[in-house]
């Protein structure tokens, strides 16, 4: 066997090896999406909602809050949660004590975190939830918004 070819094999292994594993990563793990969010830009989110005509999703979370964290690390990180809310939503993160979170928390009548609400595309409120939510319930929560 010359030089040439040994290299090419070492190369061609090398190169199915990582092709399978990250293959093999990528199917086994149910969170290996996430849902996109705009961050803390609520005059944002209602531009892309009016010029797509799309409902917006808004994660109003504070960065104590560990239900909050929860959300972020499992649910908006399930395949099937992200595919539904990327694909029908435009979605937005807004800490509510920074920025424009205190006047959009006042505005809204923030009791607790995380809150989730989902507004039309003219930023009327649809629909409401407070607390941690698993993935299939924050999917009939925003098909739930999504038929009013």
């Amino acid at each position: 066997m010359n030089y040439k070819s040994l290299l090419i094999g070492i190369f061609t292994s090398f190169l199915l090896i990582f092709s399978h594993t990250g293959a093999k990563a990528q199917g086994e793990n149910p969170y290996n999406s996430k849902i996109v969010f705009i961050e803390d830009d609520w005059h944002e989110a209602l531009k892309q909602a009016a010029a797509q005509h799309k409902y917006i999703f808004v994660d109003a979370y504070a960065t104590w809050c560990g239900p909050c964290k929860m959300l972020k690390a499992t649910t908006f990180r399930n395949k099937k949660a992200a595919d539904f809310y990327n694909k029908n939503f435009i979605n937005v993160a807004i800490d509510m004590e920074k920025g424009v979170g205190p006047q959009l928390a006042s505005q809204w009548g923030m009791q607790a975190y995380p809150t989730l609400i989902i507004f039309n595309p003219k930023g009327e409120p649809v629909l409401g939830t407070v607390g941690y939510i698993k993935a299939p319930d924050l999917i009939s929560f925003g098909e739930a918004a999504l038929k009013k």
